[in-house]
């Protein structure tokens, strides 16, 4: 009679001991990008599930989320437009046109209400102030030859902006008041990933085939330094915080994260385990707890917690899922 209060006993103890489950989040909204499927679709972080997926432009790659969080950008690579959703249930309610071959790919709604968008057909940026309006303000930069930006960052005020033209390796730099290009700086190989630092101090640019991350001055693109990354580093995210910068490493299915304060690699996180699953897009949450890590080839979205580099769970997409938006 005694030893199933002994095992009682044990099963207790061991509950006590072993780590807690990884919690789901409190509350929050993820959207995703699916550039194969041709649709835009939610997901609720609570329970993990998928709550609306809807069709829309052709081959949708980046998004971007307005500052109330009731719209969401979604930019149209393979044509010349851009689509505004509602959040809260994917239904369209604007497209706004560009112009011809404008293929927009990176695409932020910043804080000041105004979209962000680069026009890489047009060689080019957009600005398009009042985007909800009934006569959107467009604001075309650039040199209008070549190929232009492919990513994007903006500055807090929004009056700069920085964009990756990849196959030239060439970082760009705005002056959104100006309209015009005010610094180019030719880093060579492939350049993409860019992200600028919370404080504004840092610009980050990722070199696929270097396999590094570049750390500029803002205002002047000079170099202050280069850190080695795992292979095709072909995003970067900057923390919240400030001190930290991560490369989504496409080669390795890692991440990279930099040290900012010593330029460094402070550790390196396994999440896809290798170039198979298309490691892509990275986000923070906005309290830089979680890290979200597009996996485009197996349809998945890797959740991570940040301080100690656990997989807690993976979240589905559409087929090819790649840009994401997070938000509570």
């Amino acid at each position: 009679m005694r030893a199933p209060e002994s095992f009682a006993a044990v099963a207790a103890l061991a509950a006590c001991l072993a780590p807690p489950p990884a919690a789901a989040a409190d509350s929050g909204t993820m959207l995703i990008a699916n550039k194969r499927s041709n649709s835009l679709s939610r997901v609720d972080l609570v329970s993990g599930r998928e709550t609306h997926e809807v069709a829309s432009c052709t081959n949708p790659h980046e998004l971007a989320v307005s500052p109330d969080r009731v719209h969401v950008a979604l930019a149209c690579y393979s044509g010349r437009e851009l689509e505004i959703y509602r959040t809260a249930d994917l239904t369209r309610v604007k497209t706004i046109e560009l112009g011809e071959d404008a293929r927009p790919h990176g695409l932020i709604w910043h804080a000041n209400g105004a979209i962000y968008s680069t026009a890489q057909g047009r060689g080019a940026i957009a600005v398009i102030r009042e985007p909800l309006s009934e006569n959107p303000q467009l604001q075309e930069i650039g040199s209008g030859e070549g190929e232009g930006p492919h990513l994007l960052a903006v500055s807090r005020d929004g009056a700069l902006a920085w964009g990756t033209v990849v196959r030239s390796g060439t970082v760009v730099r705005y002056d959104i008041a100006a309209g015009q290009e005010t610094a180019r700086k030719v880093l060579g190989g492939q350049v993409e990933g860019i992200a600028l630092s919370a404080d504004e101090g840092t610009l980050w640019v990722g070199s696929n085939d270097g396999a590094k991350a570049y750390r500029l001055d803002p205002a002047t693109l000079e170099v202050l330094a280069e850190v080695q990354t795992g292979s095709t580093p072909i995003r970067i995210a900057a923390h919240p915080a400030g001190r930290w910068a991560v490369t989504s490493d496409l080669g390795d299915g890692q991440l990279s994260v930099i040290d900012g304060e010593s330029n460094t690699i402070a550790r390196s996180v396994p999440v896809s385990g290798g170039r198979d699953a298309i490691q892509v897009t990275l986000v923070f949450s906005e309290d830089g707890s979680r890290l979200y890590a597009a996996e485009t080839a197996t349809n998945t979205v890797a959740e991570i917690d940040f301080e100690s580099g656990e997989v807690l769970r993976r979240l589905p997409s559409g087929d090819g899922g790649d840009g994401l938006a997070v938000f509570k």
